[in-house]
């Protein structure tokens, strides 16, 4: 009785433009899409119809500008020549050669995503295209979202992943027994909220959740997140962050200084007495 109304007040506050109501509502999509899912799942879609409603209705209003013109979203992927605060390209050692060489040509890679087509229902072929894209959304706004989302998405994340496998008797996750399909690009989403939950008050969670998704991975032979699990997996500190409850972590990196700390033509008691003084 309460979802229907729900579902149309979320959806309503999300088309009024306002970015403190855009953002209360994209605190609830985690929830939203595991709701969709085991619903999916259990194939009784009839119950998820105003769910479902409202997915689509923040799709559709994401891929479009204020113009009503599909958005055409690009990601300029940055070169290894290029220092930056996780990198400097004297670490890198030839390839850094390389990458100075065609960086002095202007070549530098852009990767364009959309246009993405309106959708008016739901379907086996374009869910998880459409929820991936959701979830980009989601992603984009991360910094603003509370901790209680950041958990739900977690625990969520777990559920979809391990839900019909032997690994859910260890989770002792009840409710949903079918196996939820799932593709690459979505577990790519996932793990990106899942590495800001890490340094973000979420360790515990963010460690369980990236285990079910590299062993869902690992079972479906998906390349993308098996490399993106495992890259985060061996970025991360060897002790839990457990004071990170108090505020934002930030990934530390060493990097070497640009200038030499000591000056080679540093004043000593030597050059004091050699040096003539001028009388003013």
């Amino acid at each position: 009785q309460l979802l229907e109304p729900v579902c149309h007040q979320l959806f309503e506050f999300y088309r009024s433009g306002e970015k403190q109501l855009l953002r209360f509502t994209l605190q609830f999509l985690p929830e939203l899409m595991w709701c969709y899912l085991a619903v999916s799942a259990s194939r009784d879609l009839q119950s998820s119809g105003c769910i479902e409603a409202l997915l689509l209705g923040v799709y559709n209003l994401e891929i479009v500008d204020k113009e009503g013109h599909s958005k055409v979203l690009s990601f300029t992927i940055p070169s290894l020549s290029k220092p930056s605060v996780y990198h400097e390209p004297s670490s890198i050692g030839s390839m850094a050669l390389t990458e100075g060489a065609l960086s002095q040509h202007g070549l530098s890679r852009v990767v364009y995503s959309g246009p993405h087509p309106q959708r008016e229902m739901l379907t086996a072929q374009n869910r998880f295209e459409v929820l991936t894209f959701l979830l980009l959304c989601y992603n984009a706004a991360l910094s603003y979202m509370p901790a209680v989302s950041l958990q739900s998405l977690c625990q969520i994340c777990s559920r979809i992943c391990v839900c019909g496998y032997p690994r859910q008797q260890v989770r002792k996750y009840k409710g949903v027994n079918s196996r939820i399909p799932v593709s690459s690009e979505f577990m790519v989403q996932m793990l990106t909220g899942i590495y800001y939950a890490f340094y973000n008050g979420e360790w515990d969670l963010a460690r369980k959740a990236m285990d079910d998704i590299l062993y869902r991975a690992q079972l479906e032979l998906y390349p993308e997140p098996l490399l993106v699990a495992n890259a985060i997996k061996a970025s991360l500190p060897q002790g839990a962050m457990k004071s990170s409850k108090e505020g934002t972590k930030c990934i530390q990196v060493e990097i070497t200084p640009t200038s030499s700390r000591i000056s080679r033509n540093a004043v000593t008691s030597m050059s004091i007495r050699g040096h003539r003084w001028k009388r003013h």
